[in-house]
């Protein structure tokens, strides 16, 4: 009586966390400051016109909203994307409002990944560790899900291009994340070449999770859009995915959009309109202001750079660590990622997410084994203390 096909699913990572720390007491010590430092939740403020904009628009929520996005959204989409990018992006054919990006990296698959590719059983690629919506919408429309590691070894990016042709030739749709969600890797220029000419050689759509692009530590991320543009690689090869959560600190707005070529856009745009969630018109209208405006962006950015430089310095004499290229996230190395968990939150009350609960295991190994996850999103001095008690518990 139940899909067979999500049979053997682990429970989600914050349920498995909630699961390996219930039970367990943080040291007494500690009781009046914990640091929950697991979820990638923006704590840094929104602007403050956000309200006005919300309270100016209300008479919206009557109306029911358009469901590809209003107008004057796609149209502040599309010039975001020329000022940030360079390219060229059809208000009304290559950009559709999302209702989060969560819901388009599934429903992306729903819509373009066909049932057989060259009458064999299709693949779908994805990073390992990985945003776990990647592998449910693989899953979903019956896809073979191949989890390929990212890990240091291949600069925290997934080595597509080493894979067999014989498995290539079988892809469909390759995910992939930059800045990458966990490690805060890049995907720089010669990168993105590479895989794009491999998509066109095999024939697969690439599919870009850019949604931590704003956040970075020296220069901008290129896009996967601006180098499919500046290659001339087919319109249709590549899928760009952003929003507003981690760029302008508003994850409840949620407001993001999916753009790439006209004809694939057709096919998102038929899928959403008999399944999908449009944004309220309200905050469609917020969400136009948002991505006009880079002032905030610039501010936000800021913030986030002077975390990485007291990250360097709590951090820098650890063995194997990394600072981040872009993101807000550690990626720091340890024995095993429960076993930290754990014992940072018993003895030192601080919150942290074991870096196998991102992961998938493969052939015996799960490549987020040996690290944890720590969110640097709050107030800087309270950040602060955390890493410094989460340094002193397992490296001192």
């Amino acid at each position: 009586m139940f899909p067979e096909r999500f049979s053997n699913l682990p429970a989600y990572a914050f349920p498995r966390l909630r699961a390996l720390l219930d039970g367990h007491a943080p040291n007494e010590a500690h009781l009046d400051d914990l640091h929950r430092m697991t979820i990638g939740e923006p704590r840094h403020p929104f602007p403050d016109w956000v309200g006005d904009v919300l309270a100016q628009n209300v008479a919206g929520f009557a109306n029911y909203p358009p469901n590809d996005g209003s107008p004057e959204l796609l149209e502040a989409i599309s010039g975001w994307a020329a000022r940030r990018y360079g390219v060229t992006l059809d208000p009304a054919t290559q950009i559709m409002a999302l209702n989060g990006t969560r819901e388009g990296l599934y429903n992306i698959a729903m819509a373009l990944c066909p049932e057989l590719k060259d009458g064999r059983h299709p693949i779908v690629l994805i990073p390992n560790p990985f945003y776990q919506v990647y592998m449910i919408a693989a899953i979903s429309v019956g896809a073979e899900p191949v989890f390929v590691p990212a890990t240091s070894e291949t600069g925290h990016l997934p080595d597509y291009m080493s894979l067999p042709a014989e498995v290539l030739d079988r892809v469909a749709m390759a995910y992939i994340c930059s800045p990458a969600n966990p490690q805060g890797a890049i995907a720089h220029e010669d990168y993105w070449r590479d895989l794009i000419a491999l998509a066109e050689k095999h024939d697969f759509r690439i599919l870009a999770d850019e949604c931590y692009s704003e956040i970075y530590r020296d220069a901008p991320p290129p896009g996967a859009l601006e180098i499919a543009a500046r290659v001339g690689a087919d319109p249709e090869r590549v899928m760009l995915f952003n929003s507003l959560s981690k760029r302008s600190n508003l994850p409840g707005l949620r407001s993001g959009f999916v753009a790439g070529g006209p004809e694939s856009m057709k096919r998102v745009k038929q899928l959403r309109a008999y399944s999908g969630a449009p944004l309220p018109l309200p905050l469609q209208r917020v969400a136009e202001r948002i991505w006009a405006d880079e002032a905030h962006v610039e501010e936000n950015r800021a913030l986030y750079q002077a975390k990485y430089k007291a990250a360097d310095d709590i951090f820098g004499d650890v063995p194997g660590y990394a600072g981040p290229e872009a993101g807000f996230f550690l990626w720091l190395p340890v024995e095993d990622g429960e076993k930290a968990a754990l014992r940072t939150w018993t003895e030192a009350g601080v919150q942290v997410l074991p870096g196998a609960y991102l992961s998938r295991e493969v052939n015996g190994e799960n490549p987020g084994k040996g690290y944890i996850r720590v969110a640097m999103v709050a107030p800087i001095e309270d950040m602060r203390r955390g890493l410094i008690r989460l340094r002193d518990c397992l490296y001192r």
